[in-house]
């Protein structure tokens, strides 16, 4: 016989509180556990095969014709932007935001790296993928590159890579105080990863360019029928280590390396490039770089700039430059954007009551080690000071490295913004966001 429940016996129990609930559980779980960290490693009696550097992968086969190496990065990241703004304005009309609440393998990066009959002659492929555009042609990316370094002075390089118009593209990934994504203005500003060659080297102790020609700001996404036949997209970056001659592992953010001596760095980059309206990627595409207007909306867009009005060529020049400080687990580092779109060419824009057009911003990110080489807390603040508008973001985190290296890291970060003028499905925010957002990422990064 099926139990009557009094009427009196109500479930009310709400989903909101159910996940902190369970969030709070978890966390408690794993903070009491911490101590057994190391303390329950199994004994492994059988014969070992291969060998392990942390952050370089695993050694798969070593022989006097090269080498290879296998590694893979990935985390968890849960994300809720429930306390957005439901909606957003720009020059395009009035767009819903969907406010997410999920659990994502958010990418899987699989490397395989090494040498080939030289050591100076490296190879990089990879599968990358990018989970949360599942059903979309930029889910998958399959690529790679191939380099050979002459001497400590050049490095010579082609296939795909990101072009160092930013601190961020430099070749730092993933070793940055977030996971996974930019600040608001390096989003905004930023080129992306292409087809290309480069040469990189050091000019003197503690002085290193690296500079690169490509087919655009971001291929991922594009084939080769959509490029434009110039190959005139370039960016460079000049960096100078004056204190240390280094400034961490490949110039890291923050200072997990807990230096004794003050450690400084200052670079200066430039990037342009002649973009039309066919080779950019859509707004959901692979790491979702396109021109934007500081309220949003890609230049390219019908409309955008009035009825009857289409950009269909422009070129984009930016300049940044930052600056960085490190001294036992504490850092203190800044970025300065200028960009400037001119050669607006297209339907109607000869209708157009301007020439250019003309941002600029920055970010400022402070971090300091609680716990050496385990637990890190870190702010920051970005603002992107535009035409059609002025967004920002600010930032709030911590993050915990169970095993005292950048293996393993779990992040719990809060970013408050303020329309944003950048986002996409990878990333903790979409665009237009206004309001308060919360996301924890588990990375394993060996």
């Amino acid at each position: 016989m099926r139990p009557v429940l009094s009427p009196s016996v109500q479930w009310n129990i709400q989903p909101d509180s159910l996940v902190r609930f369970f969030f709070t559980t978890l966390l408690f779980l794993v903070l009491t556990g911490t101590t057994l960290i190391g303390q329950t490693g199994t004994n492994l009696e059988e014969e070992k095969f291969g060998s392990y550097k942390p952050n370089a992968g695993f050694r798969l086969a070593t022989t006097d014709k090269g080498v290879l190496n296998f590694r893979i990065y990935t985390y968890l990241r849960y994300l809720n932007q429930k306390d957005l703004d439901s909606t957003y304005t720009n020059t395009s009309g009035t767009t819903l935001i969907d406010q997410r609440q999920d659990i994502q393998v958010n990418k899987v990066n699989i490397q395989f790296n090494g040498w080939i009959m030289d050591p100076r002659l490296k190879y990089l492929f990879y599968v990358w993928t990018n989970n949360t555009a599942q059903g979309q042609t930029s889910q998958v990316v399959v690529a790679g590159n191939l380099q050979y370094s002459f001497n400590k002075y050049i490095t010579v390089g082609g296939g795909i890579n990101s072009l160092p118009g930013v601190r961020s593209t430099e070749g730092n990934f993933p070793f940055w105080l977030t996971i996974d994504n930019r600040l608001s203005a390096d989003e905004f500003f930023r080129p992306s990863y292409t087809t290309g060659i480069w040469a990189r080297g050091s000019i003197i102790d503690g002085l290193q360019y690296n500079m690169m020609l490509g087919n655009n700001l971001s291929q991922l996404g594009i084939d080769a029928g959509q490029l434009d036949p110039d190959f005139n997209t370039f960016a460079g970056a000049l960096t100078w280590f004056p204190t240390t001659g280094e400034y961490g592992l490949n110039s890291n953010f923050g200072d997990f390396e807990d230096h004794q001596e003050i450690a400084t760095r200052i670079g200066a980059h430039y990037s342009r490039s002649d973009e039309d309206r066919q080779g950019v990627p859509a707004s959901e595409a692979f790491e979702n770089v396109t021109i934007r207007l500081s309220d949003g909306s890609v230049i390219f867009n019908s409309g955008v700039f009035g009825q009857g009005i289409r950009v269909d060529q422009a070129t984009y020049h930016m300049a940044s430059f930052d600056a960085g400080v490190k001294y036992k687990g504490f850092s203190l580092e800044g970025e300065y954007y200028l960009r400037m779109v001119n050669n607006l060419e297209g339907i109607g824009t000869d209708a157009l009551t301007f020439d250019v057009l003309k941002d600029n911003g920055f970010q400022m990110q402070a971090s300091a080690m609680l716990v050496e080489k385990t637990l890190q807390i870190y702010g920051t603040y970005s603002k992107i000071n535009g035409e059609y508008g002025d967004p920002y973001d600010i930032r709030a985190g911590v993050n915990w490295f169970p095993w005292k290296n950048y293996v393993v890291r779990w992040n719990f970060e809060f970013i408050n913004t303020h329309h944003m003028p950048v986002g996409g499905l990878s990333l903790p925010f979409p665009v237009g966001s206004t309001g308060n957002i919360f996301y924890s990422n588990f990375q394993v990064n060996f």
